[in-house]
């Protein structure tokens, strides 16, 4: 072997070690990077991390343009990648980035990750608020279909494309994916070509997640917020206030004129009702 070649071979190692090193650091210390802010009495605190989940038809980066605001407040952000394979495997996963994040945590889901982050935040020190963005807030024993059922409204089922699968045992299941169709039933006030952003990088979800019971209520010890999107065709706008009236949010929001995607429609909005969590906890 040449001087040269093991001299290569020993860079590129050192650089994949501080590389790998430097992505560690940079997530559990998360809440450490957050921007120092003042309390009430005037001495400096640390701003919580906002962690964000997405429901289904969606991936992270529909958070995008309410991040935007958020980290020009001076929040860290984190973003889950929510796996939606329902709660059996969705509310750990969660729950394991939760541990790996010091510091408070605002907890932030749409959709069906209300669902998750209710079963993945309970007793979970860390996680000092929840915040709804038109999403599910079940009770224990409760399913997202018993939820999407009580009022009417909703339009979404038949714009979904169901599409079989191999789990990793063999059997098949079903996943969901929206339809080219979906724009008015999921993301009316969003431009068409921004939709079918949107609909070309969505993340399908299983179908049976509308199926698990909900197994813990973290809204019961934590105190959550909500926004309720006023021309919401997915969940129903009734349902959401009905859920969150039931949660004892401290405080609802309305969004009158958003769609089911009021994250991407009305970020200040959306950003506005997290920050307001995030101080009242802080």
């Amino acid at each position: 072997m040449s001087t040269e070649v093991s001299r290569r071979q020993v860079l590129a190692t050192g650089a994949a070690l501080a590389g790998a090193a430097a992505l560690t650091t940079g997530l559990a210390g998360t809440a450490a990077a957050a921007a120092p802010s003042r309390s009430r009495d005037g001495q400096p605190q640390v701003k919580p991390t906002i962690v964000l989940v997405h429901g289904g038809y969606a991936d992270s980066s529909c958070w995008n343009a309410t991040i935007r605001e958020l980290q020009r407040e001076g929040y860290s952000t984190v973003c889950a990648s929510n796996p939606l394979r329902g709660i059996p495997t969705d509310a750990p996963y969660i729950a394991s980035l939760l541990d790996s994040i010091g510091g408070p945590v605002v907890l932030v889901a749409h959709s069906m990750g209300g669902t998750v982050i209710t079963n993945a935040a309970a007793g979970k020190d860390n996680v000092k608020a929840l915040v709804y963005i038109a999403a599910f807030v079940p009770d224990v024993g409760e399913t997202q279909g018993d939820l999407i059922g009580k009022f009417p409204g909703s339009e979404v089922l038949p714009v979904s494309v169901p599409v079989p699968y191999t789990k990793a045992d063999g059997t098949t299941g079903t996943d969901l994916y929206l339809s080219k169709d979906g724009q008015a039933a999921f993301a009316a006030d969003l431009s068409v070509t921004e939709f079918q952003v949107l609909q070309a990088t969505q993340r399908p979800f299983d179908a049976a997640s509308f199926t698990y019971p909900t197994t813990a209520a973290a809204w019961r010890t934590i105190p959550s917020w909500g926004l309720v999107a006023g021309s919401d065709k997915a969940i129903p706008p009734a349902c959401e206030r009905w859920m969150y009236t039931r949660a004892n949010a401290r405080k609802i929001v309305e969004a009158p004129n958003s769609s089911h995607v009021a994250m991407l429609s009305h970020p200040r909005v959306v950003a506005d009702l997290i920050m307001d969590a995030a101080e009242a906890v802080g």
